[in-house]
């Protein structure tokens, strides 16, 4: 089977086997949301149709407005249509994180030289938001309540051991955040010995929020250990 269609099989079959804690839901663009799941295939089929081995670029969980949007991880709708080419039907949308990726992805040499290369998705494949005390949903992180985070590990475990069996890489996997989001598969690793070694590299949501100004900085970051792992592999 082709990566690109293990990574499809993988997304349609996304569910969490548990109920959450009150007052946090998980979206699922897989199972409310047609357009994402036909936008979602065209995608791995034009850049994923091979049988390629690939590194694991690891992220938190998908946010409302990129993932839960257009089913592709780091992947809002604008850069969808303009950096990959994909029509897309649904609401037009900017996210931040989706910015800085896409940067990297230009830098490194495009979408075509990155997804060869690369896979994205989270830690946890699917978002979530919490209802706030003023009745809104907002956006939130699987590692922000320690009963969501108990309740996900054996959904966590089960979807990284899938993932890697697309054809990914497990001598070094790349962890977007490198905090709380670190700390935790650092925690998984020990335990269940994914991968040999772990890179983490700063958030993008982090990066285009705290430091905008020091942006390049952190994009000459990011291509240098990717390419350093490339072509190690060379």
């Amino acid at each position: 089977m082709l990566f690109s269609e293990k990574v499809i099989r993988f997304n349609q079959q996304l569910h969490i086997p548990h109920s959450l804690p009150q007052n946090i839901m998980a979206f699922n663009p897989f199972q409310n949301d047609e357009n994402a799941v036909m936008v979602m295939e065209q995608f791995y089929r034009k850049y994923y149709n091979d049988n390629l081995h690939r590194f694991f670029i690891m992220g938190i969980n998908p946010g409302r407005f990129g993932a839960a949007i257009t089913g592709i991880p780091f992947t809002d709708s604008k850069r969808l249509m303009g950096n990959c080419g994909i029509d897309f039907k649904g609401k037009i949308t900017h996210e931040p994180s989706s910015v800085f990726v896409y940067e990297v992805i230009n830098a490194f040499g495009g979408v075509e030289k990155f997804y060869k290369h690369f896979y994205i998705n989270s830690i946890v494949p699917l978002g979530f938001a919490k209802l706030s005390s003023n009745n809104k949903w907002l956006n939130y992180n699987y590692y922000d309540d320690v009963d969501l985070k108990n309740t996900l590990k054996p959904f966590i475990v089960q979807s990284i051991r899938k993932q890697i069996k697309f054809g990914l890489h497990s001598h070094v996997v790349f962890c977007l955040g490198s905090g709380k989001n670190y700390d935790y598969l650092n925690q998984l690793n020990e335990q269940y010995r994914f991968f040999k070694k772990i890179i983490p590299l700063e958030h993008p949501r982090f990066i285009m929020q705290y430091k905008h100004n020091e942006k390049q900085t952190y994009i000459k970051k990011y291509l240098m250990l990717l390419q350093q792992v490339v072509k190690e592999l060379a």
